[in-house]
């Protein structure tokens, strides 16, 4: 007998996929040299990231850190065959290490973006804060490095997904779309209620208020 369970709320599918659009625009921008929108886009990416942090604190049981966040023993178990139960609900190990890997390189392709300088024609909104050389530096590393850590990462995490699904019968997309898993044993739900996804609602428009105020520093006169 299988069990149905909520194990994706809402908000955390919303973020899941809007935050794949953004970095599908941000390449694309970025090769066609539209950099104006490749700002805005990134501006985005930072209130999704900001969103995602809290919510790894508050919102449903297998969005939070504290559900995924394993130590190195329970990460060698799975690698060994031997799964925790919990390991077949949320995010396994791996997916885990996706997880955190994904959120600090796109920070720092974030905060790279918003204070670099490329030399040509465009400045991060927080240039000025930094000194010539720390911004130029910046745009070295947003080009030269975080790039290619950001793509490594999303064509990892698709072979990931084509991996599960050839070899392990586990189809990791659709859980991400509806919210449930159907599992062999019984599991907690992820609260998915409308008093959360008001909250989440709440969440996200603060992010973006204190993104839209961070960008706005760099307009604002000395002094």
């Amino acid at each position: 007998m299988l069990h149905r369970i909520r194990v994706w709320d809402l908000p955390t599918r919303l973020f899941h996929w809007l935050l794949a659009i953004c970095v599908v625009f941000l390449v694309a921008t970025a090769y066609a040299g539209a950099m104006q929108w490749h700002a805005r886009a990134g501006y985005v990416v930072l209130a999704l990231l900001l969103f995602r942090i809290v919510w790894g604190f508050i919102g449903g049981r297998w969005s939070r850190f504290a559900s995924f966040l394993y130590a190195p023993r329970s990460v060698a178990a799975y690698l060994r065959g031997r799964a925790h139960p919990d390991h077949l609900v949320g995010h396994n190990p791996l997916g885990a290490g996706s997880v955190f890997a994904m959120l600090v390189v796109l920070l720092a392709q974030v905060v790279t973006g918003l204070v670099g300088d490329d030399e040509i024609g465009f400045q991060g909104p927080l240039n000025r804060f930094v000194s010539i050389h720390r911004g130029v530096a910046a745009t070295w590393y947003h080009r030269q490095i975080g790039q290619w850590l950001v793509i490594s990462l999303v064509l990892l995490h698709v072979a990931a997904i084509a991996y599960y699904v050839v070899k392990k019968r586990q189809v990791l997309v659709r859980p991400m779309v509806v919210g449930d898993k159907d599992l062999a044993t019984p599991a907690t739900p992820s609260r998915d209620d409308a008093s959360s996804r008001l909250v989440a609602a709440a969440v996200l428009a603060a992010c973006s208020a204190l993104v839209w105020w961070i960008v706005r520093l760099g307009s604002l006169p000395p002094g």
